[in-house]
């Protein structure tokens, strides 16, 4: 009779087809899809008085995937709890191991940073008990943002509308947002003028050498910086100027070093996937995942091509970093194996992860990119270059400055050349700055002939708006959340309304400055950046010290949430919300619409409701007829919300485009053109897929 196999559970389907080709026949690899007992959204699910006990129950929906979880255990000779290596993934195999009986002091559990076959069975080998400080960790943060929310957000329904929601984390990075809005509103832009002169060194006639031609910045006068108010003040300096003469000062040269950055973790992954893809945190991390649990790479079969996605730790295995100076060695020379160190900005409960890395540092992106889709091999790239920059070298860059004096007046030039590329071989963040910039060969005493001045106006800038990448930074830097949260908040701010993306920036709506004030005047402190902070710490202790993760939750509601859940009720007035009129009027009643929000965006209102309910989207032309009927295409959106080009004649024209269409013709079939976008990129198609024009 053939020995029971060994059941190991992971979280996703994709995970545990991966896992399974590693493991062989002896082992059954099967997945819970993710949590299969949780708290019912429902209600509260949460006994205050009985020392805030929470009431779990079998998700809804998934009793197929207990009742399988449930049939493979009983026929097992041996269980093994593979979930996500964080406080949700051990949350998760506690569940599952109290739903099928398992004892989770005995070595049930197992945890590995990436999904390679040596990493797989390494961590068969060294199972141990579930992590109970970490279960509680989850548990202490799952139960406070259950009565956080679960208590305020009921107010925000009565006092100004339905479907509105509060969080611990969520709440203080709407007030982030709102108070870099009110600075924007409130700031006075101030005047300043620039100075630049175009020079050359004089040849031996007087006259300019014909390619020494630089620029400088006027910086100085008498010895002091200059700030220069307005046109009479540039236009009296740039006389002075004219009528002077240049000569070099002084000239310094020395070398500039340039180290690359640290490996990824979430944050700064979902920043530079951001600024370089134009991939929102929601996107980044969700292709992050497919990366991480598995992808068919040609000749290598199925594997996690990176490590475990949610970090805060810059840190990288020895094992790791001896391959990947190994390979750097290999592919260049000695010299470009570098020796960083990084240091991690958080304490050492964020360190249990290393840094985002890919597994295999000799699947270069190349190789694995005719296995992966565009998105996953961008970011495969990113992640890749990255990582093997922060093992090589720093850049060397020879730098001239030349400080250059005409009367009392000191203007500034500086040069730079790269000597050594270094990193900047796989990986460059700021290609304008790597660029060389050549001064011409001058010596103390040079004189200079003035080709060119000119002073150029400007005005002070308002503090810039938040894009999701900076809003993600600054979470990090305040310590407001964590790895796991960062995307799902600013989808959730979107998704309220609270906020709206324009033009990449994040910009506060009405509705979100009416629930910041209602957090700011009667919940100090769930909207309080500090105290947001300083509640990550204690719920951080209950991991590292072992604090019971009930006092933690206790002191909030006890120490002042009880209370001011209290004096809202009784104290805010009923919220009426600004309306919004459109120039139409009602075809049923004649009232004015009114611009109200709905899931999938704005859309027209009678002013007469209740008696009057009709609705009517807002449309929104493109300025291109219909090649069917002549009609203008408009702007229409999916039952699931994706934004697609259609015909205003429908139903009787039910031309429709998935991408938008340009007006122009096809040189090839005639077909409209279509704007085709992926991340950054851009291109002009044809909209007939047969044709296969692009521009």
């Amino acid at each position: 009779m053939a020995a029971a196999k060994t059941l190991v559970i992971v979280e996703s389907p994709s995970k545990a087809r991966t896992i399974g080709k590693f493991l062989g026949s002896r082992y059954k690899v099967i997945a819970s899809a993710g949590h299969v007992v949780d708290l019912p959204k429902s209600r509260l699910a949460v006994d205050i008085d009985n020392n805030f006990e929470p009431e779990y129950i079998n998700v809804r929906g998934r009793g197929d995937i207990i009742r399988e979880i449930k049939k493979e255990a009983s026929a097992a000779g041996r269980i093994l709890l593979a979930t996500d290596p964080d406080r949700e993934g051990e949350a998760i195999s506690w569940h599952i191991a109290n739903l099928l009986g398992l004892d989770a002091t005995e070595p049930i559990r197992i945890v590995f940073n990436e999904i390679t076959k040596p990493a797989i069975r390494e961590a068969v080998q060294h199972p141990r008990p579930i992590d109970m400080n970490l279960v509680n960790a989850q548990q202490a943060r799952r139960v406070l943002d259950r009565v956080v929310g679960y208590k305020i957000s009921p107010i925000l329904w009565r006092k100004v509308k339905r479907g509105l929601s509060a969080g611990r984390v969520q709440s203080a990075a709407l007030k982030i947002l709102c108070d870099r809005e009110r600075l924007i509103e409130a700031f006075v832009p101030r005047e300043y003028w620039t100075i630049e002169a175009d020079l050359a060194k004089e040849g031996p006639a007087g006259k300019a050498e014909a390619r020494g031609r630089f620029s400088a910045k006027l910086a100085e006068h008498k010895g002091k910086k200059l700030t220069i108010d307005n046109q009479e003040q540039a236009d009296r300096i740039l006389k002075e100027l004219k009528e002077g003469a240049f000569g070099v000062a002084s000239v310094e040269s020395k070398q500039r070093i340039k180290k690359p950055w640290a490996p990824y973790t979430t944050s700064s992954l979902q920043q530079d996937a951001s600024n370089k893809l134009g991939f929102s945190p929601k996107k980044t991390m969700l292709i992050a995942q497919q990366l991480y649990e598995g992808c068919e790479v040609k000749g290598r079969g199925t594997i996690g091509l990176v490590s475990y996605i949610r970090t805060d730790s810059v840190r990288i295995s020895a094992e790791a970093d001896a391959a990947c100076k190994a390979w750097i060695a290999e592919r260049y020379q000695k010299e470009y194996v570098g020796n960083n160190r990084y240091s991690n900005k958080k304490k050492e409960v964020q360190d249990a992860h290393e840094a985002i890395r890919p597994s295999l540092v000799d699947i270069e992106p190349d190789e694995a990119k005719a296995s992966l889709t565009a998105d996953q091999w961008k970011l495969y790239r990113l992640i890749w270059s990255r990582f093997v920059a922060s093992r090589m070298a720093p850049a060397v860059f020879d730098v001239t400055n030349v400080d250059i004096q005409n009367g009392d007046y000191g203007l500034k030039a500086q040069g730079s050349r790269l000597r050594f590329d270094g990193y900047l071989a796989v990986y460059s963040d700021n290609e304008k700055e790597d660029r060389d910039k050549m001064l011409p060969a001058l010596d103390e005493g040079d004189a200079l002939a003035l080709l060119d001045i000119k002073g150029e106006q400007n005005f002070t800038q308002p503090p810039s708006r938040f894009t999701e990448a900076s809003l993600i930074k600054e979470m990090e830097e305040l310590d407001i959340g964590r790895p796991s949260t960062y995307a799902p908040i600013v989808s959730t701010l979107v998704d309220r309304r609270y906020v709206s993306r324009e033009k990449k920036s994040l910009v506060p709506s009405d509705l979100g400055f009416v629930v910041n004030g209602i957090m700011e005047d009667y919940f100090k402190e769930i909207a309080d950046v500090r105290f947001t902070a300083g509640m990550e710490e204690k719920l951080d202790d209950v991991e590292t010290k072992s604090t019971p993760w009930q006092s933690v939750v206790s002191d909030l509601y006890h120490g002042s949430l009880k209370q001011q859940l209290e004096t809202a009720e009784s104290q805010i007035e009923k919220v009426d919300l600004p309306v919004v009129l459109s120039d139409e009027v009602c075809d049923l009643c004649g009232k004015p619409m009114a611009v109200k929000d709905g899931r999938f965006g704005a859309f027209l209102a009678c002013t007469g409701f209740p008696e009057c309910r009709n609705t009517k989207p807002i449309v929104q032309k493109i300025d291109v007829p219909c090649p069917s009927c002549g009609k203008d295409l408009i702007v229409r959106r999916s039952k699931k919300g994706k934004v697609f080009y259609g015909c205003s004649g429908y139903p009787e024209c039910q031309q429709v485009y998935w991408d938008k269409p340009t007006g122009k013709a096809c040189p090839e079939c005639g077909s409209l053109l279509v704007e085709k976008k992926s991340g950054k990129s851009q291109k002009i198609k044809c909209s007939n897929p047969e044709c296969g024009y692009e521009e």
